[in-house]
This record gives structure tokens, C-alpha cells and sequence, in this order.
């Protein structure tokens, strides 16, 4: 009977060792299931019944679910932009420039753009989407053409865009200061049941959409094979620039999303600081959930268990009382082991 038990804990070691080597994937998820744990220790028992632990534990999951729906955002596409070997360190500057945009076209006050034109409403704030979608499409192609037509370097390229569209959006508005209608607010505040669920909603549907892309279409495949083998895929007959450059556009479109979604569930958006730091939040949960920082290896369901993992450790922090300064280095910690762990970089 002991020899069965030691032959079961052998063989269940080396099952456990190899599915952690071989799939990435498994071992973001252990590391998500240990967080989760250790999130749920540090929460308490001490709630006097089962259901109103229950309740608090709901209840704090649907705060860190809606709190980071935006950076689960950016991070699907960003998760596309590593792949193909590429990186994009302008979204959180980007998503103020598309904020900003968004709010001039849907300003409700008497000096907005539309109002002055009689146009209010849902046809305003349908406008205003259309127009930051857009403004996010340019900016992410206009990303792709300075790295693929003008062969830049992406930290270069991207580095460039992250200063011109903070500084240039700080100069615009700072005689402009338009106001969220509060119509336009429940485009992410509405509540189901007592809840606001739409921001996690709107990031699993992305998501999912993401994941068809990136396993059950021919541009899923090329984006893989490029980040894999960018020369092998030029004589294979593939448009290298013309993936790449859907790349960043996709990255450009998403960051458009999370920058309405943000306006519409804050109802403003601070120029300045706002998104500052996304780029990092980003990285870091694709870089986590498995992604190859040397390209053509990652998962759409990697980077939102990656996301996930980085939200449940701020999440941790903030209970244990772990001073603020102090958050930012256990994030890179856990970047560093994740890298080292995982053996993702190719040899």
C-alpha cells in the first residue's frame, strides 16, 4: 500500500513538472488558483454566516472584475502586438487623446460641438462612440505604419506617440472643458440585479471575439507566424507589414473602447494622469498569462487569467496593508518570476 502511494505521488510529480514546463497556460493558472487562496484568507471569516461571507467574497470579486475590465481590454490587444514580436507603450496616452475626443462630441453643456448644432442625446452620444472608434483606428494605424513603412523600432515608434498624444491632448483641452451627459454614463453604469456588470461584460465579449480570432482565422495564424518567424513567413507568401499593421490597428481600435468605456463609467477624464501606467498594467498580465516577449507564442485566455492574477494581487495588497510604493515592485517581482518560470523566451 505504501508503494502505491509513493508510485501515485512519482507519478503525479512528473505529471505536475511537465504540464508546468510544457503549458504555459497550467501553470498561469495554478498561479491564479494560489492567488485566489491567498485573496480569500486575507478577506476574513469573520462575517457571523456563510451566506454574508458568501456575499462580501461576491461582492469584492465583482469590484476587481469591473475595476480592471479596461486594462482586461487593452491587454487583448496588446496581447496580439507582443505575439508578432512588437510592443505598444502609447496606449495609456492614446486612450486620454480618444477620451478627449469623446468628449467634446458628447459634451452636454450649452458650449458642447453638437448642441451648438441642435444635436443631442442618444444621436450625440452614438456620435461621439463612432468618433472615438475612429480616432482610435487612426492612431493605432498611423503606430503601424511608422514601425512597418518607416521600419521603426516599436519602443521607438510607440514611445513617440505615447509623448505626442498626452502633451498635444493637455494643450487642446486646456481651455475646453466639456461635461459627460448622465445619459451617457449608463452606457457602463447601468446595473443588472443591483450591479454594474456591463464593463465585465463588454471585456468577456472582446475577449471571446479576440479568441476566435486568434485560433479560428487565417490573420490568427499570421499573426502567429510572423511573431515566430518573421523571415519564413515573408517567403511563404505572407503580407508581414499588412499583419503588422492590422496589428496595431486593433490594438489602436480596443484602446478606443476602453477609453469610452472609462469615460462612460467615470463621467470624466483627467488628462494628465489618466491611464498613466496602463501600458506596464498591460504588459505585465500578457507577459503573466504566458505570452512570449520574443513573439509567436501566447494565449488570448492566458492574458485574462494574466489580468486576473495581477488584479487579485492589487487586490491582496490592498487588504494586508501593503503601502502603495510598495505594490509596483511586487507586480515586477511576479513579471520576473513569471518569465523565469514559465520559460517562455526562446532559446
Amino acid at each position: 500500500m505504501v508503494k502505491i502511494e509513493k508510485l501515485g505521488k512519482v507519478r503525479f510529480t512528473a505529471w505536475f513538472q511537465m504540464m508546468w514546463r510544457e503549458h504555459p497556460l497550467f501553470s498561469t493558472l495554478c498561479a491564479l488558483l494560489l492567488m485566489v487562496v491567498l485573496q480569500t484568507i486575507a478577506l476574513g471569516f469573520d462575517q457571523g454566516s456563510f451566506f454574508s461571507w458568501l456575499s462580501l467574497w461576491c461582492r469584492n470579486w465583482l469590484n476587481i472584475l469591473r475595476n480592471n475590465a479596461t486594462i482586461g481590454i487593452i491587454a487583448l490587444g496588446m496581447t496580439f502586438v507582443i505575439i508578432t514580436g512588437g510592443i505598444d507603450l502609447a496606449v495609456g496616452s492614446t486612450l486620454v487623446a480618444i477620451g478627449a475626443v469623446v468628449m467634446i462630441f458628447i459634451d452636454g453643456s450649452d458650449s458642447g460641438l453638437l448642441t451648438s448644432l441642435g444635436v443631442s442625446g442618444f444621436p450625440a452620444y452614438l456620435i461621439g462612440i463612432v468618433a472615438g472608434l475612429v480616432c482610435g483606428i487612426l492612431l493605432g494605424e498611423f503606430t503601424g505604419v511608422l514601425v512597418t513603412v518607416g521600419k521603426l523600432p516599436p519602443f521607438i515608434a510607440t514611445l513617440g506617440m505615447m509623448k505626442i498624444c498626452r502633451s498635444v491632448t493637455q494643450q487642446c483641452m486646456q481651455t475646453i472643458n466639456p461635461s459627460v451627459p448622465r445619459g451617457f454614463t449608463k452606457l457602463a453604469n447601468v446595473t443588472v440585479g443591483g450591479q454594474m456588470f456591463m464593463p465585465i461584460i463588454y471585456w468577456l465579449v472582446i475577449a471571446f471575439i479576440m479568441y476566435y480570432i486568434s485560433r479560428h482565422t487565417a490573420f490568427g495564424r499570421y499573426v502567429f507566424a510572423v511573431g515566430s518567424n518573421e523571415k519564413a513567413a515573408r517567403l511563404s507568401g505572407i503580407n508581414v507589414r499588412r499583419v503588422k499593421r492590422i496589428v496595431y490597428t486593433i490594438m489602436g481600435l480596443l484602446v478606443g473602447v476602453a477609453a469610452i468605456l472609462q469615460v462612460s463609467r467615470i463621467g470624466a477624464m483627467d488628462y494628465a494622469n489618466a491611464g498613466s501606467g496602463y501600458e506596464m498594467d498591460a504588459i505585465a498580465a500578457v507577459i503573466v498569462g504566458g505570452t512570449s516577449m520574443a513573439g509567436g507564442r501566447g494565449s488570448i485566455a492566458g492574458t485574462v487569467i494574466g489580468v486576473l492574477i495581477i488584479a487579485v494581487m492589487n487586490n491582496l495588497l490592498n487588504l494586508i496593508g501593503v503601502p502603495p510604493f510598495l505594490r509596483e515592485a511586487f507586480k515586477g517581482v511576479i513579471v520576473i518570476a513569471a518569465v523565469l518560470l514559465q520559460k517562455k523566451e526562446k532559446v
